[in-house]
């Protein structure tokens, strides 16, 4: 063998031909993942808004919130311009990773209340917290009314005058 082959082997990579290999090291920038870099704060309107479309969405739920805020809310529905007041009903509490929520429903004749509310309460839960990733610790749920067949009678004949 050569001498120089020799020295090689017996030396390794550190030749005298061969220079080192520098390697970069890739520094994270920012402190790690981006998803956890700052902070999402969620307003109390928006949960406000998913629980009420969440609620409403349960068969046996009539409307949302007492007599007077449903009279208020219908009037306000009929201004050209006014918005759908789909927080009508709906009160909550949040917290940085925690919410919790109180709702006034009417329900219509004939359905079991209880299967109603829980019904609610189920579906408001998964909405928000699938939604917003708070954890709900409680729906409160308060029936103010129930809507009786003939109610609704009346209802339409006197929007016809």
């Amino acid at each position: 063998m050569s001498e120089m082959t020799e020295r090689n082997r017996t030396r390794g990579p550190e030749s005298e031909t061969e220079s080192p290999v520098q390697t970069r090291k890739t520094a994270k920038r920012g402190g790690g993942d981006p998803g956890t870099r700052g902070r999402t704060t969620i307003a109390d309107g928006v949960v406000e808004k998913i629980a009420g479309l969440a609620a409403r969405e349960v068969d046996g739920v009539h409307a949302m919130g007492s007599g007077l805020s449903r009279t208020f809310g219908a009037v306000r529905d009929r201004v050209p311009g006014g918005a759908r007041a789909v927080t009508r009903g709906v009160k909550v509490e949040v917290g940085e990773v925690q919410t919790a929520l109180d709702l006034e429903i009417v329900v219509d004749y004939g359905v079991p209340i209880s299967d109603v509310a829980q019904a609610v309460r189920e579906n408001v839960i998964a909405a928000v917290e699938r939604m917003t990733g708070l954890e709900v610790v409680e729906v409160n749920i308060a029936v103010s009314d129930v809507k009786l067949p003939e109610e609704e009678e009346e209802e339409q004949e006197s929007r016809l005058q």
